[in-house]
């Protein structure tokens, strides 16, 4: 045992971690490599780093050796046990993973990653995801350049599922923020008019004539279904209707035969991405998963024209003819769908319900990706239930109001109206559901003329429910209410005056004292008054939620220093035109930025003080979520780092 309270140099610490990290996973011993650390706990090193080391030298060790898939796996669960004791740090076991995914070759590493995919469940752990997320995705990363996508399509799918597993909805990594196309998505075909080839396709008294012009306008379409915000320019736009006009009536003239082969179905292959020569055509316009193919892109493209996307250009809105095209389109495409072999039908229908929930992404994303949380079930103490008193069933209660001449309707309430009278239009005609004057004012009446302050909660003339009702009721049966216009008062003072009458005519009060008379008259005008002044001061007062709202607007940007906003408009600034075309300004309006400022620290700085102004929605929040989604990544760190310190 070496002495305590001395200095020990790293190598020889590694050393020493390495021999004994040896025999430890030779014998598969655990404890000891745990008596081994806690014998240097009291040297000046971090023992965590030495002991880091020393797993990846002894991995090197056992890759020079070429040893078998299951060792390794092995020794990354012997990682994951030091991690859980807290010997190592908790990125060790994917660090040692990438390691290993960087030395093997393509076939192991897909042997290899059926070990990440079964331990996502201890990726997850508190302990190891904050620490091995990013090393996991720079890992998946890799594999995923390394391989490719037409001839391992089974490994680069098995990767992308498991990170679908791995993150959460809400991880930004993972999500296509800004919702940017994959314009690097090329097709390319024949452009040689030389090697034209004519066929020609026979389906009863039509005849379809499958030449070099049909071919360019078919493959040419795969540019707008790579780039459909090409649609929105005019000349574009006819383009594109002129094209799949043509190729889905070439799709509807051309019936297909399907052939139930179990050679055929038995051996059903995927293409990531089909052929585009000419002399395939023919053939590819005869078969069945080559036109679903194509009838799915239509699809996809129609409903994103269609759709709001929080990113999209303003410019980017379709016309009422535009749209009226388009959902005319949708139809003719799902009725091929419907006629194309096997089951059309149901493939259909299958397909709308995945365009349905698409929506739903796209509403998700339009609020900005918020964190989807599953809430699980407390574990609540098991009550005893008591002993429930049992009630009598509808079916019975039914019967007893039938006995007895009444309906039972379901309520006490509905049960007692409907039974007063059956007949609903003798009932409406009735007075037993119109109350009296002084039945309904009664209360009213009692609070004014007691004098004594009534908080507005609790003022009944304050009350929307209760003027509602008294409106109608005024209609019906005072002669007041026609006598004064109701629209030049607040309906509380306007109630106020109507109930000061009604209480001014109750009986016991003497009506020709004069100077009871006058003050009466001196109170209705009083009211009147106030009325008035209270209609123009509303009139000039701006409403409490849009102070409300305005203030909390202008805290937000308020609450940046100055230091913490010149230092984020410092990170945004080398890219401030691709902000600006984000939040929304034109090339002119850029343009007048860069010609009122020479330097680009002061166009910044000018554009984002506009906006901050101008935007309703200009707070740290949204300008962190499009920082993010252009991966500006100094300036969203700023941002984020005055958030943290504002919530602070």
């Amino acid at each position: 045992m070496p002495p305590t309270n001395t200095y020990m140099d790293f190598d020889h610490i590694r050393r020493e971690f390495k021999e004994t990290l040896k025999v430890a996973f030779k014998n598969d011993n655990i404890t000891l490599l745990e008596n081994k650390v806690a014998s240097f706990k009291n040297t000046e090193l971090d023992i965590k780093t030495p002991l880091d080391q020393a797993f990846r030298d002894l991995l090197l060790d056992l890759l020079t050796e070429e040893v078998q898939v299951t060792v390794l796996k092995m020794f990354v669960d012997l990682s994951i046990k030091t991690c859980r004791m807290g010997l190592t740090s908790p990125t060790m076991p994917v660090v040692l993973l990438g390691d290993i995914f960087d030395t093997l070759t393509l076939d192991i590493c897909q042997d290899l990653f059926s070990f990440v995919e079964d331990n996502v469940h201890i990726w997850k752990e508190e302990l190891f995801f904050a620490g091995c997320k990013n090393n996991l995705l720079r890992l998946c990363n890799d594999l995923l350049r390394r391989l490719s996508r037409t001839t391992a399509t089974v490994f680069c799918g098995k990767i992308l599922l498991f990170l679908a597993r791995f993150f959460p909805f809400s991880e930004r990594s993972g999500l296509n923020i800004v919702s940017e196309f994959n314009l690097e998505n090329t097709t390319e075909y024949g452009t040689d008019t030389s090697d034209d080839i004519v066929a020609e396709i026979v389906t009863g008294d039509q005849k379809h004539v499958i030449d070099f012009s049909f071919y360019c306008k078919f493959w040419q379409l795969q540019d707008f279904f790579r780039n459909p915000n090409q649609c929105y320019d005019k000349v574009q736009w006819k383009v594109f209707c002129s094209h799949s006009m043509n190729i889905l009536s070439t799709f509807h003239g051309i019936k297909l035969d399907y052939l139930k082969d179990s050679e055929q179905t038995s051996n059903v292959g995927y293409f990531a991405k089909y052929l585009t020569s000419q002399k395939l055509l023919d053939l590819q316009l005869h078969d069945v998963s080559f036109r679903r193919s194509v009838l799915l892109q239509f699809l996809i493209v129609f409903q994103y024209l269609t759709s709001s996307v929080k990113f999209k250009s303003d410019s980017f809105e379709l016309k009422p003819d535009q749209k009226e095209w388009i959902q005319t389109s949708t139809e003719k495409v799902y009725s091929l769908l419907r006629e194309t072999p096997p089951d059309g039908a149901n493939f259909a229908k299958i397909i709308k319900n995945i365009l349905k929930r698409e929506e739903l992404w796209n509403s998700w994303k339009n609020d900005g990706c918020p964190e989807i949380k599953k809430f699980l079930p407390q574990n609540d103490p098991v009550e005893i239930p008591k002993a429930k008193k049992t009630e009598p069933l509808v079916g019975d209660l039914i019967k007893a109001a039938r006995n007895e001449g009444k309906f039972y309707m379901g309520s006490k309430e509905l049960t007692k109206l409907w039974n007063k009278n059956p007949i609903n239009l003798e009932a409406c005609k009735g007075k037993d559901f119109l109350p009296t004057m002084d039945e309904f004012f009664g209360e009213a009446i009692a609070q004014f003329e007691s004098g004594v302050p009534v908080k507005d909660e609790d003022n009944l003339l304050k009350d929307g429910h209760f003027g509602w009702r008294a409106l109608r009721l005024l209609a019906r049966r005072s002669p007041y209410f026609f006598s004064l216009n109701t629209q030049n008062h607040p309906l509380p003072k306007y109630l106020e005056l109507m109930v000061h009458k009604m209480a001014h005519e109750k009986p016991g009060r003497n009506d020709e004292n004069s100077q009871e008379a006058t003050n009466e008259q001196e109170i209705e005008e009083n009211i009147l008054t106030e009325a008035e002044d209270q209609n123009t001061e509303d009139f000039h007062k701006p409403s409490e939620e849009f102070v409300e709202e305005n203030n909390t607007s202008r805290q937000e940007t308020k609450n940046i220093s100055d230091e913490r906003l010149l230092l984020i408009i410092e990170k945004i600034a080398p890219d401030w035109e691709k902000l600006g075309t984000k939040l929304g300004y034109k090339s002119d309006e850029i343009e007048w930025f860069k010609n009122e400022n020479p330097i680009r620290f002061d166009q910044a700085r000018h554009m984002m003080k506009l906006w901050f102004e101008d935007d309703e929605d200009a707070n740290l929040d949204n300008l962190l979520y499009i920082l993010e989604g252009l991966e500006m990544n100094e300036a969203a760190e700023a941002v984020r780092s005055e958030l943290n310190t504002t919530e602070s």
